[in-house]
């Protein structure tokens, strides 16, 4: 990977479409409507699907990004780049009915920071939100994003959480993720709409991401904590490529996918390696704890091979946007909590 110096090669770099995505796009029909398209994820996704329909010569073929775009900026990004945007309250019937009829719906909406202080409001996006969602849009196909957190912490030695394994996650932000899915579950039995479930974690923008935490924390000379010993992280124009290439993969009852790295990463040895890179002394604090959010991403590599990106682009592109200066979105993961509160 070439050495990223700025927002605009960041965003370009993210949104490169693969040769899955254009297999995808070529044998999927219709518009792709996404949903929540003012977070982390969006922006470079929606670029991302544009792109790739040109490259495939579906020019006419839409592409709209749905959000509240309170930063009026986002939105005309956007559309410099091909992508129609509506600002639109997805909490409201009445806006939704008037959003149009598409053949793809990606959703990406969802609260997670806030959680502690109103759970409540939490609850809200992400169980009514989905179903009002699901109701408006029974005839689409429908990838939902979800998270790995849906899990309960599992043996850091063990072969990490499967798709197939009992939900019991810690925290209210983690419960009402299960409660999404659930009620998605329930609206594509019904309605028999195609869906996958899409539990991501961690992306890495060298905006925001596990690694980019530790790589702040180093530089500010603030000790790491490594109760939380191990996790996976996935490069976001990776994860932006799989979640895409998904709307081949809807089904009913829905699909489900853990989307993240291979690797198990030991947190301590990642801080070791930024360290390094950084040239800044490493402290911890804490002690490995036997359990944590561990996955296993079999499933993803059989439908999508291998990523492009690997741990190591990763780790030395995020210490040179440290280095150079380079814009942050000041949200840290929260990777170390063991009890769910976010």
């Amino acid at each position: 990977m070439k050495p990223i110096r700025s927002i605009a090669e960041l965003d370009d770099v993210l949104s490169v479409p693969t040769p899955g995505v254009l297999d995808t796009l070529g044998s999927v029909p219709g518009d792709v409507l996404v949903l929540g398209a003012g977070g982390k994820l969006g922006p470079t996704l929606a670029r991302m699907v544009r792109r790739g329909l040109n490259e495939i010569g579906a020019t006419s073929r839409r592409v709209v990004a749905v959000s509240r775009y309170s930063n009026a900026a986002a939105s005309a990004t956007l559309r410099q780049a091909g992508v129609e945007t509506i600002s639109c309250d997805l909490a409201s019937r009445a806006a939704l009915a008037g959003l149009p009829d598409f053949a793809n719906v990606l959703y990406l909406v969802g609260q997670k920071f806030g959680t502690h202080e109103s759970p409540e409001k939490t609850w809200f996006i992400n169980t009514i939100v989905p179903a009002l969602i699901a109701d408006r849009f029974p005839n689409s196909r429908i990838v939902a994003l979800s998270t790995g957190c849906v899990y309960a912490l599992a043996a850091i030695d063990g072969p990490g959480s499967s798709e197939g394994d009992p939900l019991g996650p810690p925290g209210e932000y983690a419960n009402s993720c299960v409660a999404r899915e659930r009620v998605f579950e329930h609206y594509a039995k019904v309605n028999q709409t195609p869906m996958v479930f899409v539990r991501l974690c961690y992306a890495i923008d060298l905006r925001y991401g596990v690694l980019l935490d530790l790589a702040k924390n180093i530089w500010r000379r603030q000790p790491i904590d490594v109760s939380m010993g191990a996790t996976h992280v996935i490069w976001q124009g990776d994860a932006n490529a799989r979640i895409i290439q998904c709307l081949a993969r809807t089904s009913v009852p829905p699909a489900i996918v853990n989307v993240t790295g291979r690797e198990r990463l030991s947190i301590r040895s990642l801080a070791i390696r930024l360290g390094e890179l950084l040239t800044r002394e490493v402290q911890f604090t804490g002690e490995e704890g036997t359990t944590a959010w561990v996955w296993n991403a079999e499933r993803s590599y059989d439908w999508f091979g291998s990523p492009n990106v690997s741990v190591d682009e990763m780790l030395r592109a995020t210490a040179e946007w440290v280095l150079l200066g380079g814009e942050t979105l000041d949200r840290p993961t929260h990777f170390e909590a063991r009890d769910g509160q976010f």
